[in-house]
C-alpha cells in the first residue's frame, strides 16, 4: 500500500508539472493575443516564440487562447459531494471541542472524531481508506480557536489558515437554530491568482446546493482577512429578504499553501506568509 501510494503521488506530481508548463505557454499566448488586438508590437522575448505557435493559435479561427484544463486536485468536485472528516489537536479544551461540533453542523457530509492519541499518519491513512475527500483539524491557544487545517486528499493541497475573533453559536444573541441544508455560497474579493486558490480550497468543501435552500454561508476578504458568516433568509409576506444569523462567526487570515497532505512534511510550499511581507510595496495577497 505504502509502494502504491508513494507510485500515485509520484504520477499526480508528473500531471501538475505539466500543466506548470502548460500554463506559461498560455501566458506567453495570452500576452501575444493581447498584443495584437491592441495593435501594439509583440514584446521582444516573445518574438520567437510568436513564429513557433502562429499557425496553432490560428486554429481556433478567431485567434481565441484557452487556458490549460484543470489539474486534477478537485476533478471529482460537482460529481461527486465532498467527504469530509473534522478533529482537532490533542487533549482539547471544552471549547475546542464544542467549535468542532459548530464546524461539523457547517459542512453538509462531515464526521468529526475525537483525536485521542492518533497520529497525523493514521488519520490520513484512514481518511484515504474511508474516501474521505478533505480532513479538517482546529488548534487552539489557551482554550480560544486559534487555527485550523484543511488538507484535501489524496494528494493535496493543505491550507493552514490563522483564526480571529471566534464567536460561537452559544455565544450570539437570539441564534437561529442550523439547517442541515446544502448552502448557497457567496465569495466577495478574491481577485488573485492567489485569492482564487484560496477560494477553490474553500469552495469545495461544500456540495452543490438545490435552488430552494434557504442556507447562505459567506466567505468575504477584506485586506486578507476572510470573513465567514453563516446565515439562513426568508421571505415576508411584502417579498422582503430577511436575514438570521446562525453562527459561528470568525475571520481565517491564511499563512501557507503547501503542495500536499497535512501528513508529509517533505512537500513543496505552493505559497507561504513570511514576516518580511509586511514592508512589501503590495500587501495585499488574496
Amino acid at each position: 500500500m505504502i509502494r502504491r501510494n508513494a507510485r500515485l503521488r509520484q504520477e499526480y506530481l508528473y500531471r501538475k508539472s505539466l500543466e506548470g508548463k502548460e500554463k506559461d505557454i498560455y501566458e506567453k499566448k495570452r500576452k501575444i493575443k493581447k498584443a495584437l488586438d491592441e495593435g501594439k508590437p509583440i514584446p521582444t522575448d516573445l518574438v520567437d516564440f510568436e513564429f513557433q505557435v502562429r499557425d496553432e493559435m490560428k486554429l481556433n479561427g478567431d485567434g481565441e487562447v484557452k487556458p490549460p484544463s484543470i489539474d486534477d486536485e478537485y476533478a471529482r468536485c460537482g460529481i461527486v459531494d465532498p467527504k469530509v472528516f473534522i478533529t482537532t489537536s490533542r487533549e482539547p479544551s471544552s471549547r475546542l471541542t464544542q467549535f468542532a461540533k459548530e464546524l461539523r453542523m457547517i459542512f453538509p457530509n462531515s464526521q468529526k472524531m475525537n483525536r485521542g492519541l492518533h497520529i497525523l499518519k493514521e488519520l490520513v491513512d484512514a481518511c484515504r481508506a474511508n474516501d474521505v475527500t478533505d480532513l479538517i483539524i482546529a488548534h487552539e491557544h489557551r482554550g480560544e480557536p486559534t487555527g485550523i487545517i484543511i488538507s484535501h486528499l489524496p494528494y493535496g493541497p493543505t491550507a493552514y489558515f490563522e483564526i480571529k475573533n471566534c464567536v460561537m453559536i452559544h455565544d450570539i444573541q437570539d441564534s437561529t437554530p442550523p439547517s442541515l441544508a446544502f448552502p448557497h455560497l457567496i465569495f466577495d474579493n478574491f481577485t488573485t491568482p492567489l485569492g482564487e486558490r484560496t477560494m477553490n480550497v474553500l469552495k469545495y468543501l461544500f456540495p452543490v446546493p438545490k435552488d430552494d435552500s434557504k442556507r447562505v454561508i459567506t466567505f468575504a476578504n477584506n485586506e486578507d482577512f476572510i470573513s465567514f458568516r453563516h446565515h439562513i433568509y426568508e421571505k415576508d409576506t411584502y417579498k422582503n429578504v430577511i436575514l438570521k444569523e446562525v453562527g459561528p462567526r470568525f475571520e481565517l487570515k491564511l499563512y501557507k499553501i503547501q503542495l500536499g497532505t497535512v501528513d508529509q512534511e517533505e512537500a513543496d510550499v505552493e505559497w507561504v506568509y513570511k514576516p518580511y511581507m509586511n514592508s512589501t510595496k503590495n500587501r495585499l495577497f488574496l
